[in-house]
């Protein structure tokens, strides 16, 4: 979006759009909508709907689709791990359901790996669990994992930040917990692209997998998915904003009543869904390859600045299969963060990413003749005073 497109109310509330050259970011708005997305949403917003319904059928389009037992659309991946380890914890028992985040006398301990813990994990004790901690910073050991799990153990955490050294495998960890009976969830929030990845994880054996709608998928910001065992979706499905349950002759709403899900969302969710289904992910990838070297070539020519195509690491922003511009900056003259920050205070806005002391950016939402903004606002700052002389 450019300046003369800016939307009326953005003028109003003083609100810049920006170039997203960092990707599916929750605080850069998720994903841009499309027009068949938004067809949905609208006709939603012209029907009242039993929600209940809704989300039962909902939830079976979306699993026939990818090829679950179940599906749960919720109000985002936070929402649907608070919900998944909820229905761990408590198994469907209503009285259990009705305490939390009360937990004294159930299962409620979950098991996170040391180099999976993160910034999101602590979603994981609204529910009133307690994260037990496997491993060190350099690996875990497969005895580890056997070690941890007691009869207080509601489940085990994967978050799938793979590749990622030292981590105990996927298939390692569901082995050791189907043969304890302990539940695998999969948080795999920015997992996608590949598309493979929306079945590859139900097809190794999880229990449940978490995903955002509103990143590569192309749903509003504020949604997620929740897919696998049908028991355990239909406890999640049950904790949710939309069930009032009879406990002890007292009408109660459960742990996921603020996490409120709309019927427009919901449509939303399945329309992108089945449009990111049909659409050819190949064409996409060559697209964002194509503006990676474009940037690269257009760039090279400053010797102030290193650049090059990059893979990301693991600890980039998700997903790691989308090629990134890499550009360090040896001389000082600017360094990343100053680059980066300029970017960001220019007109259009540039919002890129700073790692090890280098810029990112990542083509996975520039939209077409972005990639060409990008090379010029970076090439008059390159061009400044203090370039001159490193100029070819």
């Amino acid at each position: 979006m450019v300046a003369h497109r800016m939307p009326k109310m953005l003028r109003e509330l003083g609100v810049r759009p920006i170039i997203n050259a960092s990707g599916t970011l929750t605080v850069l708005g998720g994903s841009v909508i499309h027009n068949d997305v938004l067809h949905a949403w609208r006709g939603a917003s012209e029907v009242f709907l039993d929600m209940k319904e809704l989300h039962a059928g909902a939830g079976k389009f979306i699993a026939r689709l990818v090829g679950a037992e179940a599906a749960y659309v919720t109000c985002g991946t936070a929402a649907s791990l608070v919900m998944s380890v909820a229905a761990c914890m408590t198994r469907g028992e209503t009285n259990k359901m009705a305490r939390l985040p009360k937990s004294e006398g159930m299962r409620n301990e979950v098991v996170v790996q040391r180099l999976h813990r993160n910034e999101f994990e602590h979603t994981i004790e609204l529910t009133g669990a307690r994260i037990i901690e496997i491993g060190d910073e350099q690996r875990t050991r497969p005895e580890e994992l056997s070690n941890a799990i007691s009869e207080r153990t509601a489940a085990v955490v994967y978050f799938a930040f793979d590749p990622l050294q030292g981590v105990l495998p996927l298939e390692h960890v569901l082995e050791v917990c189907h043969r304890q009976r302990v539940p695998v969830i999969v948080d795999a929030a920015a997992e996608i692209p590949p598309k493979e990845n929306l079945r590859r994880f139900i097809e190794m054996g999880a229990d449940l997998v978490l995903f955002s709608a509103g990143k590569d998928i192309g749903a509003p910001n504020d949604t997620g998915i929740i897919l696998g065992r049908r028991d355990l979706v239909e406890i999640c499905m049950r904790l949710g904003p939309h069930n009032t349950e009879s406990v002890n002759a007292r009408l109660r709403d459960y742990i996921g009543r603020p996490m409120k899900t709309s019927k427009e969302d919901i449509f939303a969710v399945v329309a992108a869904l089945k449009r990111y289904l049909q659409t050819d992910h190949g064409r996409r990838l060559r697209r964002m390859e194509g503006m990676v070297r474009y940037m690269v070539s257009a760039l090279s020519k400053y010797e102030a600045v290193k650049v090059r195509e990059a893979d990301p690491a693991y600890d980039h922003p998700r997903p790691v299969c989308i090629p990134r511009v890499e550009l360090e900056f040896p001389s000082q003259a600017l360094g990343a963060d100053e680059v980066a920050r300029r970017l960001r205070e220019g007109e259009p806005p540039v919002y890129a990413y700073v790692m090890n002391h280098r810029l990112y950016i990542n083509p996975q939402c520039l939209r077409s003749g972005e990639e060409r903004t990008i090379v010029s606002r970076l090439s008059r700052l390159l061009s400044e005073k203090h370039y001159a002389n490193s100029r070819v």
